[in-house]
């Protein structure tokens, strides 16, 4: 994937190390939010999860003496009705009743939007050996769905892919955004989640839905979707789009479903089989693909 200017942006060591943490902590995030949506409905969980994001960044942004109101309030205003609304809110619902490793999966269709939107939004074309990328990562994604296998999770699916386009859109519209440096990017982060809550908090109580069932467990996959999986994981992402081509930062996290599903297949019982072992292979196949075709 390239730029712009046609050239190829080289994978440095800065953008390596957050693609790791970002496919652990992510990837096995699935996990937990499984094993949270026994105790919690799917709104409930999102709202706190962002709410207790937006709180711990709210302060951090404070002790920064960063300007309270931020510079672009119309595209941080889409970005986190896209990002925190539409997405947590989606996925929190198709993981609540779908298998964890399925609704990971259909949520990282993400890339393939990306794909489709950046080269006329924002001029980020494929070229060369790096549409063999795409197509691996195309394969191994249907492998893994299998779509030739009809059953009763067409909601659930739907619910995920709906997830990954609004996902991709936030991709789009974080690019367009003018940052510089991890100050900016932590008030992003910041006000698209406090811009979001408001319509997540709206859903979760208005929907009816059973009582949250406190316990160690939810609390310890709250304390960890806060701190892990959206504070620190949200500004590694951005820090990634800010670094990186939309297309290259968004096709090479689909090592996160690889995690999802092997993470789920350990501590859940789902049990991948061949066809969608073939297909994570598949998946690891294309990041290593766009990892070579973007070597400094």
């Amino acid at each position: 994937m390239s730029n712009s200017t046609g050239k190829a942006t080289p994978l440095t060591k800065g953008p390596l190390i957050a693609f790791a943490v970002l496919a652990m902590v992510w990837g096995y995030n699935w996990v937990f939010m499984k094993i949270a949506m026994r105790y919690c409905s799917p709104m409930y969980f999102a709202l706190m999860r962002v709410g207790g994001g937006a709180i711990f960044l709210f302060v951090i942004v404070l002790f920064m003496g960063r300007p309270i109101w931020p510079k672009y309030p119309g595209r941080v205003l889409l970005l986190g009705l896209l990002q925190t609304t539409c997405y947590l809110g989606l996925i929190s619902w198709a993981v609540a009743h779908g298998e964890a490793s399925k609704s990971a999966v259909f949520a990282y269709s993400m890339p393939f939007w990306v794909i489709l939107l950046s080269w006329p939004l924002l001029g980020e074309r494929v070229k060369g050996f790096q549409w063999l990328a795409v197509a691996m990562a195309f394969l191994g994604l249907v492998l893994i769905v299998k779509p030739w296998v009809i059953n009763a999770g067409l909601e659930d699916n739907l619910l995920g892919i709906l997830a990954g386009f609004a996902w991709g859109g936030s991709v789009i519209v974080f690019k367009k955004i003018p940052t510089s440096g991890m100050k900016d990017l932590i008030s992003v982060t910041t006000w698209q989640m406090i811009f979001g809550l408001p319509i997540l908090a709206l859903a979760a109580f208005s929907i009816h839905e059973p009582p949250i069932q406190w316990n160690p467990v939810l609390i310890g996959a709250i304390v960890y979707n806060v701190i892990a999986a959206t504070v620190v994981a949200w500004v590694l992402w951005y820090y990634l789009l800010q670094k990186l081509p939309a297309n290259v930062s968004s096709l090479s996290v689909l090592i996160v479903p690889v995690v999802g599903v092997v993470a789920a297949w350990i501590q859940l019982g789902e049990q991948p089989g061949p066809i969608v072992g073939t297909g994570m292979i598949c998946m690891v196949i294309a990041l290593g693909i766009t990892a070579v075709t973007n070597k400094g």
